[in-house]
């Protein structure tokens, strides 16, 4: 297998097995042969013993080649004793002792089994309401998220990581201000996410300078109202500050339920990408557009004939990972198998336009995303269609929005889903998910404290090709200088290289909104701010992302955080003495 330096790191520490003295028992060829095996067994439920041999092979080579990666729960667990392959799941909260006690028990189980949970607390009575019909005694969401919180901590993600969380409340909540402000004042724990849940009439009374109604859940009296645009001002603050809140467009998000039979979406999952109802779950898989570009005498172009053998077995991986799945208890086992949702994504996206030779932020690449995005979910829906001839339809598909006259029976209710893919994407060397590339040049602080030196791949090949490669250039952009000011990096590839810092947001969302139209999920995405930005940069951006269609989106300014998973600057600097010492070549 080709892996970087740093991939083999991250699945040492990460992914591969170890025995009970916490030696290495495994090598990474030995972890995908494990996950295809595993995952290819579902076939004898539908074939022979040769046709599962068969698919082994062929899931096996598709993981080594790079060119698709599963969720990390499924690296982890198949073939294991935990056994579970799903990485998102929703479920609900309910405002008694009763039901938030059942779903903490049920959240550290899926979190034990390496799952991340995303939760409403649009039920949940507000600070200081009544309890019992008299007394004036309830916690309120943002205190109950700490309780959530203190059992992610104790349980770690398949002994690997701490519990992945995001926490919704919708704008109309009385606890909306504290909540919005829960990370910036530190009364929220830091490993949980926050999203507000914005309606299209709330962005309307933003624009119209109007005031808005807070609504109690508990018995649905009005209890004040607020200004909806010094509301939303406070989120782009809140974002500014600390990354949270994000915003989910809820309407655009209950419009998108291809099982309105079954209930409505009141959240996501924790990465804000697969729109799950509560107990659902879905198994998530990437293809590295890195990988899918080809070369002839006309100049580099898309691979859409190796992309379009890619994705047909890409699909049936992701739904035989539900057939061989361990669930953690039956409700979300049923939910999972009703609706047999999947979520096939990309990563490497801003690598294969670097090989195109195109700048992210151009029309040229926006009419690329739209181009591709239009092939891949055809040819998604198409895979999915042709497995419901063989294997027969999700079993909730009367009633859903499949099911009409024309309709032709489809086995997946949901197929396609874009997320960050973090550590996914250091396995396969590449730029995460749609995103552009962060930095050139920088340092990645992984598990335990380890501080990893990330050039990147296709910078290094371009910079080496055309003589421009040297260690006062990669010095230059790990302390943070953009490509654009590097007069060592010729003109014409400026542009092409331009990264995260170099790129108005408005790029970004533009992108995010091709991919967008073409997603049955929604599209996670985080843009970028440099460090200078302001709270109104980020509060145009909110309202520019729901013009654009969009249904959820994420702010970050840089070093708005005392600790980033990636960063550059003069700190960085030591790290870089073992890569031209020869260590690492």
């Amino acid at each position: 297998m080709k892996l970087s330096r740093n991939a083999r790191i991250t699945l040492q520490k990460r992914y591969l097995k170890r025995d009970e003295t916490g030696r290495l028992i495994e090598e990474p060829e030995d972890m995908f042969r494990r996950v295809s095996k595993t995952v290819a067994s579902a076939e004898l439920k539908y074939g022979s013993p040769d046709a599962a041999s068969s698919w082994d092979e062929e899931f096996y080579q598709m993981m080594t080649r790079l060119e698709f990666l599963p969720n990390s729960p499924t690296l982890l667990n198949a073939g294991q004793e935990l056994g579970l392959l799903s990485s998102c799941f929703v479920l609900p909260v309910e405002d008694s002792i009763d039901g938030i006690s059942r779903t903490v028990r049920e959240a550290m189980l899926i979190q034990q089994y390496g799952g991340g949970t995303g939760y409403s607390f649009s039920s949940i009575r507000p600070e200081g309401d009544f309890v019992a019909g008299y007394r004036p005694a309830a916690g309120g969401p943002v205190k109950l998220i700490n309780v959530f919180s203190e059992s992610a901590n104790y349980i770690r993600q398949a002994g690997v990581r701490c519990g992945c969380n995001a926490a919704s409340l919708p704008v109309t909540h009385p606890d909306i201000m504290n909540f919005i402000k829960a990370k910036s004042d530190g009364s929220c724990s830091a490993n949980f996410a926050t999203n507000i849940s914005i309606t299209d009439d709330f962005i309307e009374k933003v624009r119209r300078g109007d005031n808005f109604s807070l609504v109690n859940p508990r018995n649905g009296a009005v209890t004040g109202e607020l200004s909806a645009r010094e509301v939303f001002t406070t989120i782009a603050q809140g974002a500014w500050s600390t990354g949270d809140p994000g915003i989910i467009f809820i309407d655009r998000i209950k419009e998108s339920n291809p099982t309105p039979h079954l209930g409505a979406f009141d959240t996501t999952d924790p990465c804000g990408g697969q729109l799950l109802l509560p107990y659902e779950s879905a198994t998530l898989g990437t293809i590295n557009l890195s990988l899918m570009v080809k070369r002839d005498q006309n100049g580099p172009a898309v691979d859409f004939d190796r992309l379009a053998g890619i994705i047909p077995k890409a699909v049936r991986f992701l739904d035989d990972a539900l057939d061989v799945n361990r669930f953690p208890f039956s409700q979300v086992e049923n939910a999972a198998l009703a609706t047999r949702k999947i979520g096939l994504g990309f990563m490497g996206f801003a690598e294969m336009l670097m090989q195109l030779g195109i700048p992210y932020n151009s029309e040229e690449a926006l009419s690329v995303a739209d181009q591709l995005m239009r092939f891949f979910s055809d040819t998604v829906r198409r895979s999915s269609e042709q497995l419901a001839q063989e294997r027969g339809a999700f079993p909730a598909f009367p009633g859903s929005i499949y099911d009409h006259a024309e309709g032709k029976p489809i086995r997946n209710a949901s197929c396609v889903t874009f997320t960050n893919t973090g550590t996914t994407s250091i396995i396969a060397n590449t730029s995460s998910g749609i995103h552009p590339i962060y930095s050139l040049v920088m340092v990645r602080n992984i598990l335990d404290g380890e501080r990893l030196l990330d050039i990147n791949e296709q910078f290094e090949r371009t910079a080496r090709e055309h003589g421009f490669f040297s260690r006062g250039l990669v010095e230059k952009l790990l302390a943070g200088e953009s490509p654009q000011d590097c007069l060592e990096i010729p003109q014409p590839h400026r542009r092409i290289l331009a990264t995260a810092k170099d790129i108005e947001p408005e790029w970004c969302i533009r992108m995010q909104s091709i991919f967008q139209r073409y997603t049955d999920n929604a599209v996670s995405q985080t843009v970028n701010f440099p460090k200078e930005a302001t709270v109104d940069d980020i509060a145009n951006l909110f309202l520019k992302a729901h013009e654009l269609g969009i249904k959820g989106i994420t702010a970050y300014r840089d070093t708005s955080r005392d600790v980033q998973v990636l960063c550059t600057g003069d700190a960085c600097l030591d790290v870089i003495e073992g890569y031209f010492n020869g260590d690492l070549k």
